[in-house]
């Protein structure tokens, strides 16, 4: 297929000539014409060396659900490694932290796509919020109770008589607070930093056993993780969510982003030391080692036993409805499970 640019030739001193797209030279003869005279305005057919230098890139968003570490690494890998470009896409992304309105951006199309865990998906789901899931970097959830050790603590039952940095809304906490006694812990929100751990032997908190421990470690602090999964809790992690709707208008795009996406994980789960530099620079909380480290960490979470690189990021309905029947044992949601869970997630594998 021919491409045509409209080339302007202007009398200027040292006969200037531009060549520009089509939306931008009539705005330019309109105003170039107050000030000068126009010799010609041609049609001229380009070549095939100056088309492709005109070739544009899908502008997509990809929003983050807190700041850039590990949990990340994969799609800033595919970013530094030119996956996404590879695609024909040119892709932004962009940082969440506390209170960041990720889902609400994804629902109002203020993003193209957006981080969340399988559960989070399946409660806004029930508030009419047509997202679903198209893949699961972490297959298992990372999801932890940080405490000292210290205070000896090594189970769940253990935890009495201290305060818990945690939020209460979110279905981890209602699933643990639905299996243990937690007599005596007083639950606060959760800050979003390890600051109050390091300072109180007392004091335990939420996390992710990639991120927080690691960072409290670094700062002199002794963590030990408690993994909620080992409760019997384990929705897909990181996954990464999008309108049910640009599914439906541009099913090919979003195969592309997620095909772009999966081999930048696989290729940061082998080598992440690109990838971590560019998140270190956009986040320099996250310190070089601490990445190094938690990479090490998302192997067991995203690549578990019995589990190829060929089969990375899928997901399954069987285990969508194991979350979905969990979360509606705690009133978590209120649908039926097994229709819930099957609206849940779109399978891009095939």
């Amino acid at each position: 297929m021919q491409k045509y640019t409209l080339k302007l030739r202007i009398s200027l001193p040292g006969a200037l000539q531009f060549a520009l797209p089509f939306a931008h030279v009539f705005a330019l003869i309109f105003v170039l014409t107050g000030f000068v005279g126009c010799d010609n305005v041609a049609l001229v057919q380009d070549d095939v060396a100056e088309s492709d230098s005109f070739e544009r890139k899908t502008l997509l968003t990809l929003q983050l659900n807190w700041r850039a570490d590990a949990q990340h690494g994969g799609f800033y890998q595919a970013v530094v490694d030119g996956e996404y470009e590879a695609e024909g896409l040119d892709v932004k992304i962009v940082q969440g932290g506390p209170g960041s309105p990720v889902i609400p951006k994804l629902v109002m199309g203020r993003v193209d796509f957006a981080i969340a865990n399988a559960d989070q998906i399946l409660q806004v789901r029930e508030q009419e919020a047509d997202i679903v899931g198209v893949m699961a970097p972490m297959q298992h959830s990372p999801r932890c109770i940080m405490v000292h050790q210290s205070t000896g603590i090594t189970e769940f039952d253990q935890l009495k008589d201290m305060t818990l940095g945690m939020n209460e809304g979110r279905t981890f906490a209602i699933f643990l607070k639905s299996k243990l006694r937690l007599d005596g812990v007083r639950i606060v929100p959760y800050g979003g930093s390890v600051a109050k751990f390091l300072l109180d032997e007392k004091f335990a908190q939420q996390g992710y056993v990639f991120s927080e421990p690691l960072v409290a470690k670094e700062q002199g602090g002794d963590p030990h993780s408690l993994m909620v999964s080992d409760l019997g809790f384990d929705p897909y992690s990181s996954c990464v969510a999008v309108q049910s709707k640009r599914i439906q208008d541009d099913p090919d795009l979003v195969k592309k982003f997620v095909a772009a996406s999966r081999r930048g994980w696989i290729s940061y789960l082998q080598s992440p030391e690109r990838a971590n530099q560019e998140i270190n620079r956009v986040n320099p909380d996250m310190d070089i080692d601490s990445l190094n480290s938690a990479a090490e960490i998302l192997k067991t979470l995203c690549l578990p036993d019995g589990l190829t690189p060929e089969s990375f990021g899928w997901m399954t309905q069987e285990r969508w409805l194991e979350l979905a029947k969990a979360m509606h044992d705690i009133e978590a949601i209120k649908l039926d499970p097994q229709p819930a869970s099957s609206a849940a997630w779109v399978d891009l594998s095939k």
